[in-house]
């Protein structure tokens, strides 16, 4: 026994992790037992606590068995060589995977509510549990984190067996561990008190902490569609892609949004920037370039030819509805400026101006000088390595461009008032180039 319980564990776990303190860390608990454990991590680190919401798939009639796991947002996880040794058909699984949905789908519910999950876009995700088995549960666990745009994965637990490190390369990027013992059985072998941790207890958990930390631009990740947006799915190549449409009424163009790598339609950067560019009438698609499943391998994340196909598949389905002479346009953050740069340079290009914000043109070097769209690098003062690399990219570039330097401001554009010049001068580049080729009144 290591533990009296997960109290106990979870503060010798944060023991461990106080490296992390300061840092823009989030803190998820595996419900339900995973959950006290993360409240004291998160307690100690002073970071916000949320939840990730994944269910085991327990061989029938051999439950304590994992064959699998699925998590939010249609994550599934299977071992295979589990199935193959319980003898598991197709049926079997099936009935499995719908009663676990079902259950899984009853505690977004429950824990929930409507009460908006903890953004991670872009920040170091510590993920928790009171320990670690077979560990289907905390692969999906990271797979779900890694598709809502977590920049860094931390598996932290008390307990583990040995070895556990090897099954988690390419899923976590660093384990964390106070014991990992051999003969390892169960979890609650390795503490004194071992009860079902109750529902009232993880809310009454997340409720602490959410009154500690509140939701700021950085807590709340998904909001509903304001007037004039609508939730789509665009097809793309054979897949369906998620996005947030808002064209307003006289809009003089529509900016669609490439973002960075791991991000998607819910990065709060991008989000405030496609506010103000609606309060200065423009129209944005803020969409995902890959989908859950493909957000979690990490060669999809930074293939640059991937995400342009992706960008001009949206730009076609658009310009579809729109019409092919309403103008567009490209925002492209950090890798997905790369994207952009690379789509607009295709010959049947119909984009009519390019901003990039903190951007990566020499991922799209070769690429750079058939660009035919206005283009304007925004960087910002503090980011030299980036910078150094606008500068070189507008040698490459035979398009109208212009490189702005948003002083005191690092990559991130986290400092006061940076990401609104950002706005700014994105909304009058746009308006500016938009209103020079004309527009029509979308259909």
């Amino acid at each position: 026994m290591f533990f009296v319980d997960r109290g106990d564990a979870g503060r010798r776990l944060a023991a461990r992790l106080d490296r992390f303190e300061g840092d823009d860390v989030v803190v998820l608990g595996l419900p339900r037992g995973g959950v006290p454990v993360a409240a004291e991590v998160a307690a100690a680190l002073d970071a916000p606590l949320d939840i990730c919401l994944v269910r085991k798939l327990g061989v029938p009639r051999r439950s304590e068995v994992a064959m699998g796991a699925l998590g939010e947002g249609g994550v599934r996880v299977l071992n295979e060589r589990v199935l193959r040794e319980a003898g598991v058909d197709g049926r079997d699984l099936a009935a499995v995977e719908e009663r676990e949905l079902a259950e899984l789908e009853q505690r977004v519910r429950r824990y929930r509510g409507s009460r908006p999950s903890v953004l991670l876009d872009g920040r170091t995700v510590l993920v928790v549990d009171d320990g670690l088995a077979t560990g289907a549960t905390a692969v999906a666990a990271c797979r779900v984190v890694r598709a809502r745009g977590a920049a860094r994965i931390v598996l932290a637990v008390p307990v583990a067996p040995a070895g556990w490190t090897a099954r988690f390369a390419g899923e976590a990027d660093e384990t964390v561990c106070v014991h990992a013992p051999e003969g390892f059985r169960a979890v609650g072998q390795f503490y004194r008190d071992f009860p079902q941790t109750p529902d009232a207890e993880v809310l009454a958990c997340l409720d602490r902490s959410r009154t500690a930390h509140g939701h700021g631009i950085r807590g709340a990740e998904v909001r509903a569609p304001a007037p004039g947006e609508a939730e789509v799915r665009i097809p793309v190549g054979g897949t369906a892609l998620a996005g947030r449409l808002a064209v307003p009424e006289g809009t003089v163009g529509v900016v669609l949004f490439a973002h960075g790598s791991g991000s998607g339609r819910h990065s709060p950067r991008n989000g405030a920037v496609a506010e103000a560019l609606g309060g200065a009438g423009l129209g944005t698609l803020l969409f995902d370039l890959l989908t859950e499943d493909e957000s979690a391998d990490r060669a999809r994340v930074f293939d640059t030819a991937l995400l342009a196909g992706r960008l001009t598949g949206a730009t076609d389905w658009l310009a579809g509805r729109l019409g092919a002479e309403f103008p567009i346009g490209y925002f492209g953050a950090s890798t997905g400026a790369a994207a952009a740069l690379r789509a607009a340079a295709a010959p049947a290009s119909p984009v009519g101006a390019v901003v990039s914000r903190g951007g990566r043109p020499d991922l799209a070097a070769d690429h750079l000088g058939r660009v035919r769209a206005p283009t304007l690098l925004v960087v910002g003062g503090e980011d030299p390595l980036v910078l150094d690399l606008n500068r070189r990219a507008r040698s490459l570039l035979r398009c109208e461009n212009r490189l702005a330097v948003v002083e005191g401001a690092t990559h991130l554009f986290e400092e006061p008032g940076a990401l609104e010049e950002v706005a700014e001068l994105a909304a009058s580049w746009f308006t500016g180039h938009f209103r020079a080729r004309g527009v029509s009144t979308p259909r």
